[in-house]
């Protein structure tokens, strides 16, 4: 079993996003949850979050989780959105250099490194961002697939 962390601020948008684009590709033998650094445990996805999510028939049903040790020991990988979370992580928990990287980083894009948060902003902005995320996640899932072959 392979699992997947994706982590972000509030785990409102961005992170929740990710595992239900990863979660909807039905790997077998992946397992995906998502937390933010300084999520409030229990808080829905944000409204924009699930427009875009519904626009693209992906379910999804999320709680916000905080990150904890007890995640941070779950994965096997940890993909946060930004170069600024995964330094947060790397403070909070250095054994998990090893597996820790942002999203951008692990599928090998060029460019911007972070993925912006578009937390308040417009649908329009989400879209974005979901966009960004899912060509992120198609070559994590390459990479990963051929890690096991």
């Amino acid at each position: 079993m392979t699992c997947v962390l994706f982590v972000c601020t509030g785990n409102t948008c961005r992170s929740p996003m990710a595992e239900s684009i990863l979660r909807k590709m039905a790997i077998p033998g992946m397992e995906v949850r998502s937390a933010g650094i300084y999520a409030q445990s229990g808080s829905a996805a944000s409204t924009n979050a699930k427009k875009v999510l519904d626009e693209q028939d992906i379910p999804h049903n999320h709680q916000a989780s905080l990150l904890d040790e007890s995640l941070v020991e779950w994965s096997d990988y940890i993909l946060t959105m930004t170069t600024g979370h995964k330094d947060t992580i790397l403070i909070r928990y250095p054994d998990a250099r090893s597996k820790t990287f942002t999203l951008k980083e692990f599928a090998s894009l060029d460019g911007y490194p972070d993925i912006a948060d578009p937390f308040g902003g417009s649908v329009d902005i989400y879209r974005e961002a979901f966009y960004e995320i899912k060509e992120a996640i198609e070559k994590v899932v390459e990479i990963l697939q051929q890690k096991d072959s």
